[in-house]
């Protein structure tokens, strides 16, 4: 039943393995490494590529990586098993071997894989023929119920008696009621039974009534005096009822400055015109390379407490010399308390410091799933590791956190706009970048920098306005256009146009309007395209229809999401649907999906860069841009030890 069974080093060289079929299983076994391994996606122990399953086991202690293959149509209950048992066998009859890294000798190992594949094929037959056991209390829906969920609200209560009197008022009608709508007598209570009355009850009874009577009494006297009752409505004058008038606005204007405030087309006074000239000292800042980002932490007292194993982020404020020095010796004394020594890490030592350093990742705008899954994988990475004498559970899961958040903003990949620009001017076609998002992200403005950034690198740029859905966003690329023009003019590039406007107007088909701008861009010999897309939600079906179409027509080189740095959960979401509806829609075997990321608004989340993480482990793909700000020169590019420095404080 297993297509594949076999045991390697990280490093790269197998020890022993077993192949059942012909079928070549490279392919998927260096996916599940360049995908799984390398980037710190151990949280789960499957791994789907193609039309095969693969299944790992991790020994951190030797370095080892134990991986079955089969079809993804079988449905194999005892393989979990299989690579438990597997594993503690392999390792027991060769742990001197594996402990001097005796890596190139004759594992004689066939035997035992065929005992205890076997052993583990008859479990599961017998789990199979079991009765289904009952869930946990873990595992049932009620366990997973946060504490936001069981809060009742000031609405839920009303409405749930509403929805209980119209459910009692439904059934009423449907066993009361006879033919013809005529209801049926309602039952008649039986009589209350007599109770003998005391002698002290019935003078009781008397005071009650007295008091009744009294209070009624008052009761009359007050609504006889109170104004409503004796005040007589008196007629009012019917007057006629004024029609509905138009609000006068402050400074609105009329309907006589409609044409001097249309600016839908360029007029010729306006062509005439001189735009007033934009800060110029930007000039020449942007030459080369795009600076790397820099992110000041407000926390500057920050430091980590690594008090019995678990990590605590504390503000230690000192006042004077003599709690100085008290804190010094807690400290000093807090070094030793959380000391492994010299032990095999286990899921139970690293739980309370996962928690707090998973709590720690979501309050820094890291996704909640993402943040859970980068702290299984960890503890994945970490179990049965042997630690120095001298090393905190703390510290070590910290390193290894640090480390895999290393590892995933490093690209796998490096996107270079600028030389891969340059190459295509040389091949003589124009280099296309398409940028997408959800509403309102700033993907024209990005568009913006981006271009001036081009522009100071002695690139022609044609800016292709395919929003044709956004009210004012042709007039919008118009303005950036001419302030481009205006810092960067002809007479500075031998009478050359560096920035043009491609514009077809609203409502036009945005694919073809793309194609046309492309094709409009290698007739004149422009070296960058930069086509501008309508905004859209994640699930709105046609216009991510309409945007796999244009990419499908248009093939360009470079797809970039543009996304905030604002979001935490929501950037998993729209990353995800946005690929899959790129996947879904293009109707090709190889789709063209997102190539990098833009990630806009950096300057208004502080220290809390945590949506770089979720955007870049969700795709894989490198973060290409950081908006910083709202000038042309607000453009970063990202640095991971500076971003995981921020997310770690």
């Amino acid at each position: 039943m297993l297509d594949l069974f076999t045991i390697f080093s990280k490093g790269g060289i197998v020890l022993w393995y077993f192949q059942s079929t012909s079928q070549i299983f490279t392919p998927s076994v260096n996916a599940l490494i360049r995908s799984v391994v390398l980037q710190e996606r151990t949280g789960s122990n499957s791994f789907d590529h193609n039309t095969v399953t693969l299944k790992y086991k991790l020994d951190n202690e030797f370095e080892l990586l134990f991986v079955v293959a089969y079809q993804k149509i079988l449905q194999l209950s005892y393989v979990d098993k299989f690579l438990n048992d597997i594993h503690l066998e392999f390792r027991d009859k060769y742990k001197n071997d594996l402990q001097q890294r005796k890596y190139f000798q004759d594992f004689d190992f066939s035997d035992t894989y065929r005992a205890v594949l076997a052993a583990a094929e008859q479990w599961g037959k017998q789990q199979a023929k079991l009765p289904k056991q009952m869930r946990t209390f873990e595992e049932s829906q009620k366990s997973k119920k946060t504490v936001a969920s069981m809060i009742e609200r000031k609405g839920e209560e009303k409405e749930n008696k509403k929805a209980g009197k119209a459910k009692k008022k439904g059934a009423g009608m449907v066993n009361g009621e006879g033919p013809n709508n005529i209801t049926a007598p309602a039952p008649v209570p039986p009589p209350a039974p007599v109770i003998p009355v005391s002698p002290s009850s019935k003078s009781n009874d008397f005071l009650n009534e007295e008091i009744l009577a009294q209070n009624r009494m008052r009761l009359a006297q007050k609504m006889a005096r109170s104004p409503k009752a004796t005040k007589q409505k008196s007629p009012k004058p019917e007057k006629e009822k004024a029609g509905k008038k138009p609000r006068v606005w402050e400074l609105g204007g009329t309907s006589r400055d409609v044409a001097n405030l249309e600016r839908t087309r360029d007029k010729p006074e306006d062509r005439d015109a001189v735009a007033p000239r934009p800060d110029t000292s930007m000039v020449g800042t942007m030459s080369g390379g795009i600076r790397d980002l820099e992110v000041e932490s407000s926390d500057s007292e920050a430091e980590y407490d690594e008090d019995d194993g678990i990590g605590d982020i504390q503000t230690t404020r000192q006042t004077n010399a003599s709690s100085s020095g008290t804190s010094k010796a807690q400290r000093v004394f807090s070094m030793f308390r959380g000391l492994v020594g010299s032990k095999s890490l286990t899921q139970e030592d690293m739980a309370p410091v996962l928690d707090k350093l998973k709590d720690h990742l979501i309050a820094k705008n890291v996704a909640a799933d993402i943040a859970g899954k980068l702290c299984d994988s960890v503890a994945t990475s970490l179990e049965g590791k042997v630690v120095g004498t001298f090393d905190t559970v703390a510290k070590t899961v910290r390193a290894a956190l640090t480390d895999a958040l290393l590892r995933i903003l490093s690209p796998k990949r490096r996107v270079d706009v600028l030389r891969d620009a340059l190459e295509a001017r040389r091949q003589g076609r124009p280099f296309v970048i398409t940028f997408c998002g959800v509403n309102g992200v700033g993907k024209s403005t990005n568009l913006a920098k981006i271009c001036f950034w081009l522009v100071e690198n002695g690139l022609r740029v044609l800016i292709a306005a395919c929003d044709t859905f956004r009210a004012g966003a042709v007039e919008q690329l118009r303005t950036h256009t001419r302030s481009l023009n205006n810092l960067h003019p002809p007479e500075m590039h031998g009478g050359k146009q560096m920035v043009q406007l491609y514009e077809k107007g609203y409502g036009k088909d945005a694919a073809g309007i793309a194609m046309e701008a492309i094709g409009y861009a290698r007739d004149q010999g422009l070296d960058v395209v930069l086509v501008d897309t309508a905004g859209r939600m994640q699930d709105n079906e046609p216009l991510m229809r309409a945007l796999a179409k244009l990419i499908k027509v248009n093939q360009p080189d470079l797809v970039l999401f543009v996304g905030e740095a604002l979001v935490g959960n929501e950037a998993v979401d729209q990353l995800v649907k946005f690929n899959q509806a790129l996947a879904d829609y293009s109707s090709m075997d190889n789709p063209h999906l997102v190539d990098g990321i833009v990630l806009t608004k950096f300057d208004t989340i502080d220290d809390k860069v945590g949506a770089a993480i979720s955007m870049t482990y969700i795709t894989g793909q490198p973060i290409v841009f950081v908006g910083t700000g709202q000038t042309y020169t607000d453009l970063k590019s990202l640095n991971a030890k500076v971003v995981v420095s921020a997310l770690m404080k």
